[in-house]
C-alpha cells in the first residue's frame, strides 16, 4: 500500500484495522472520548466536537505550507452526538500539520459564525506551528502539530506545601533574562530561566509564578511608536490553552513539544521551587466582532463566548470578548486543560487572571455557587494544586474576601496592596486596614487554619502583595507620583491612575543622595512588612535589586529595556538584594509569621495590634505608628516564637515601648530599615541587639524584634 509517496510498511502488528479509505488514507472511527490529536502506533487519532456545525473536515498540511495537501471529510458514521473522531493510518507526525474546517449556519444575530472556508485551530492542540521565532509575523492561519507527550519525571513527588509556606516570585519568562546583562546563554527563554535557578536559590524564594506561557501571538497588534516596535509582550491574549508558547524555547521542537519547559520545571522542582502558572480563561485572542475567527468562533461561537441577546460580545475582560466559563462544554475544556498541565507538566498551582469571570453565568450575572469553581476545587487530580484567584474583573465585579469556594481557593489580596501602599507612604487614615492586613486579613478570611474545609482557610486563602506585573515596580512606587506610559502610544491614558505611590521628593531619576536614601529605605520598609505579614507573600521579580520600568505602570507592549530586568542593578544595589534575602530567610526561620502555633508559654496573645505603647492595644484611627505581635510555642525548637513588627510612617522620631516579658527573656532587634551607625539594616542570628523596653523608631522606618532567653 502506498500513500502519497510515503510507503506504508509498519514494523509492528496492527491490532485495530482500518475500516475504509478517505482521500487515499486508510481510516476508521476513532476514540470519541479523547479530545485533540493523539499519536498511536498505527497513525493518529483526531477528535473534535461542534454543537452547531453540520459537517467537519480534517486538513493536513506539509510543514510550513498554507494550502492543505489532503482534505478528509468526517463521515456521519464517524460522529457520535456532537463529536467527530477518526483514526488516520500511516501518518508520520514529523511531516505534517493539521487544522479543521466546519460548515454550518451563519447568523451573527444568533451568535452563529460558521464558515466552511475558515481554517480552524484545534482548541485542544498541544502545539501550534509557525510560532517559534519571537517577533516574527505568524502565518495567515494557525495550524497544530501532533506531539508525543513523553517525559521522564523520575520519582519526583508532588509538593504538599500549604499556601502560607510559600514565598512567590512573579516573573516574565522572556523579560527575566532577555537583557544583555543577564549573563545567560539562552536569553529570554525557558532555558535561560533554568540557568538562573542558582540565583533563585540564593535569593531564597520557593515558588515562581510565571506570567502566561500558553501559546500567544505577540505580533497580533504589532505597531510602532516613536521608532520602537510594540508587541503583545505580556501574553494575556491566548491562542491555545493546551500548547506552551514555542517562542520561549531556545531550540526548535517539532514533535517533542514542551521538552525544554518540562526540563525547566523539573530543574525547579529538583531545587525545591514550585511552579505556578498565570492562566487566562477570561478571554481569548479572537477578540470581539472585529477580531479574527481562527478557533472557538468557528467551532461554536455562541457556546465558547458570552453573547448579548443580539449576538455581540460581553466584555467583562476589557479585551473584547469573555469566555463563557460556566457553559458545560467550556467547563469541561478548562478542567481538561488544568488536568493536562498538572499531569503532563507537573504544575503546582494556577493563578487565574480576572477570576471573577469564572463565576459569571452565561448572561454575565454573578453566580452564588459557580459550578466551574466548585468543579476545580473538588477535582481529585487538582486536589493538591494551588488555585489562586485575581478576585475582580474589568466589568466591576470585586470579590476580594468573598470569592466563591474560598475555603479551597486563595486570592490575590487587593485590599492588602492598597492599604499598605497608602499607609507606608504616610496615609495615616489607612492604619486600621493596614493593621488588619499585616495580621492576616482576618476580617476577610477568618485568620485560621481548618483541616475540615479542604485544608484552606485563613492564612492559606490570602496572597499578600505590593507589586506585580500590572503596575509600578517597587522602586518606581517610590520614584514616581504619576504613571509615565507615553511610550505605549495612548497619550498616557492607559494604565491605573490609583497607584498610591510617592516619589520621595523628586519625580523619576535623580542623583540627590537624600532622595535616593529615602527611596531605598521605603523599599526596605515594604519588604520587611510584606515578609512579616500573615498570608502568602508575593513580589515582582527585580524588586529585590531596584528594578525600574521608568514610571511605566502598564508595560504590556514593551519588549525592550522598559520591561527587561537589568541585571547590572544587582551589583549596584547588592545591599538591597541582601536585605530581601535576609527577610525571606527570617520568615522561614519563624513559623509564627506563617501560621498559628500553640499558645505561647510566656502568656502573650497569639496575635495583637499595638499603639506606640505596647500595652495599649487600641490603635487610633489616624495612627502614624503601629505594631503587630505574633506569639506561639514552636514545638520543634521547644521554645516560644515571638515577633514584634513596628512600622513608623511619621517623618520624625517616635519612641515606642515593647510588651513586658513576665516569663524571662529579653527583646532583641533583628531588623531596622533606617540603619545603624555601621550601615547595618539587619542582624543575623547571634548578632541581634538587645533592647530594654523602649526603642526609638527613626523617621519612616520599620523595625522587627524577637524574644530570646537570657
Amino acid at each position: 500500500m502506498k500513500l502519497h509517496d510515503h510507503e506504508y510498511t509498519p514494523d509492528y502488528p496492527i491490532t485495530v484495522r482500518p475500516m475504509g479509505e478517505i482521500s487515499g488514507f486508510p481510516v476508521r472511527p476513532g476514540m470519541f472520548d479523547v479530545n485533540g490529536a493523539l499519536p498511536l502506533p498505527c497513525g493518529v487519532n483526531f477528535t473534535i466536537h461542534t454543537h452547531g456545525g453540520t459537517s467537519c473536515e480534517l486538513l493536513l498540511f506539509h510543514r510550513g505550507e498554507e494550502e492543505p495537501y489532503a482534505v478528509l471529510p468526517f463521515p456521519e458514521s464517524y460522529k457520535i452526538g456532537d463529536v467527530y473522531s477518526m483514526i488516520v493510518y500511516g501518518l508520520n507526525i514529523r511531516e505534517f500539520e493539521y487544522a479543521y474546517r466546519v460548515d454550518g449556519p451563519y447568523d451573527p444575530a444568533r451568535g452563529l459564525l460558521f464558515n466552511k472556508n475558515t481554517i480552524l485551530l484545534d482548541p485542544y492542540a498541544r502545539a501550534v506551528t509557525g510560532q517559534n521565532i519571537w517577533g516574527v509575523k505568524k502565518p495567515q492561519h494557525y495550524h497544530a502539530r501532533v506531539v508525543k507527550d513523553v517525559f521522564d519525571w523520575g520519582d519526583t513527588k508532588q509538593s504538599t506545601r500549604e499556601m502560607s509556606e510559600l514565598v512567590i516570585y512573579e516573573l516574565h519568562v522572556r523579560g527575566f533574562t532577555r537583557h544583555p546583562s543577564s549573563g545567560v546563554e539562552h536569553k529570554g527563554t525557558y532555558a535561560g530561566l533554568k540557568e538562573k535557578i542558582p540565583y533563585l536559590k540564593e535569593l531564597g524564594i520557593n515558588a515562581v509564578e510565571l506570567m502566561p506561557i500558553f501559546e500567544f501571538d505577540e505580533c497580533m497588534d504589532v505597531r510602532e511608536v516613536n521608532g520602537k516596535r510594540l508587541l503583545e509582550y505580556w501574553g494575556y491574549n491566548t491562542v491555545s490553552f493546551f500548547a506552551p508558547n514555542t517562542s520561549y524555547a531556545a531550540s526548535v521542537e517539532f514533535n517533542r513539544e514542551g521538552t525544554e519547559l518540562r526540563e525547566l520545571i523539573k530543574a525547579l522542582h529538583d531545587n525545591d521551587i514550585e511552579v505556578i502558572l498565570d492562566v487566562v480563561f477570561n478571554h481569548t485572542a479572537e477578540g470581539n466582532e472585529k477580531g479574527p475567527s481562527f478557533s472557538f468562533k468557528g467551532f461554536d461561537n455562541n457556546i465558547y463566548y458570552m453573547l448579548t441577546p443580539d449576538g455581540n460580545y460581553y466584555n467583562f475582560s476589557g479585551c473584547g470578548n469573555t469566555l463563557n466559563c460556566n457553559h458545560p462544554v467550556v467547563q469541561q475544556m478548562i478542567l481538561e486543560c488544568l488536568r493536562y498541565w498538572a499531569i503532563s507538566y507537573r504544575i503546582d498551582g494556577f493563578r487565574f487572571d480576572l477570576a471573577t469571570i469564572l463565576g459569571r453565568n452565561e448572561d454575565g450575572s454573578p453566580m452564588n455557587n459557580p459550578p466551574l469553581l466548585k468543579t476545580l476545587a473538588c477535582d481529585p487530580i487538582l486536589s493538591n494544586v494551588k488555585l489562586i484567584a485575581e478576585a475582580w474583573d474589568a466589568g466591576g465585579l470585586y470579590q476580594v474576601g468573598s470569592f466563591p469556594a474560598n475555603h479551597r481557593w486563595a486570592e490575590w489580596n487587593g485590599r492588602y496592596r492598597d492599604a499598605l501602599r497608602g499607609f507606608l507612604k504616610g496615609d495615616c487614615w489607612q492604619s486600621w486596614d493596614a493593621a488588619w492586613s499585616i495580621s492576616g486579613s482576618g476580617d476577610l478570611y477568618g485568620g485560621y487554619y481548618s483541616a475540615t474545609n479542604d485544608n484552606y482557610a485563613g492564612y492559606n486563602s490570602c496572597v499578600n502583595f505590593l507589586t506585580c506585573h500590572d503596575g509600578f515596580t517597587l522602586y518606581d512606587l517610590y520614584s514616581y507620583n504619576e504613571k509615565h506610559n507615553e511610550a505605549n502610544g495612548w497619550n498616557n491614558t492607559d494604565g491605573a491612575n490609583d497607584n498610591r505611590s510617592w516619589n520621595c521628593g523628586e519625580e523619576g531619576e535623580t542623583s540627590n543622595p537624600d532622595v535616593l536614601s529615602l527611596r531605598y529605605r521605603m523599599i526596605r520598609n515594604a519588604c520587611a512588612v510584606l515578609l512579616c505579614s500573615r498570608g502568602t507573600p508575593m513580589f515582582l521579580s527585580g524588586d529585590e535589586f531596584g528594578s525600574t520600568k521608568f514610571g511605566n505602570n502598564n508595560s504590556y507592549c514593551q519588549d525592550n529595556e522598559i520591561s527587561w530586568l537589568n541585571w547590572d542593578l544587582l551589583s549596584k544595589n547588592h545591599d538591597l538584594f541582601e536585605f530581601f534575602r535576609f527577610m525571606i530567610a527570617f520568615r522561614f526561620k519563624h513559623p509564627i509569621i506563617r501560621q498559628k502555633l500553640p499558645d505561647a508559654v510566656c502568656g502573650m496573645d497569639a496575635i495583637h495590634t499595638h499603639n506606640i505603647n505596647a500595652a495599649d492595644v487600641t490603635i487610633p484611627r489616624d495612627a502614624r505608628t503601629l505594631s503587630v505581635s505574633f506569639a506561639g510555642y514552636d514545638s520543634e525548637k521547644g521554645e516560644d516564637d515571638i515577633i514584634y513588627l513596628s512600622v513608623n510612617t511619621y517623618w520624625e522620631d517616635v519612641e515606642i515601648s515593647l510588651p513586658a516579658l513576665t516569663h524571662g527573656g529579653a527583646w532583641y532587634l533583628c531588623v531596622n530599615t533606617f540603619g545603624d551607625q555601621y550601615g547595618r539594616y539587619c542582624y543575623p542570628e547571634g548578632q541581634e541587639v538587645r533592647i530594654d523596653g523602649k526603642f526609638i523608631m527613626r523617621p519612616r522606618s520599620v523595625a522587627v524584634f524577637t524574644v530570646k532567653k537570657f
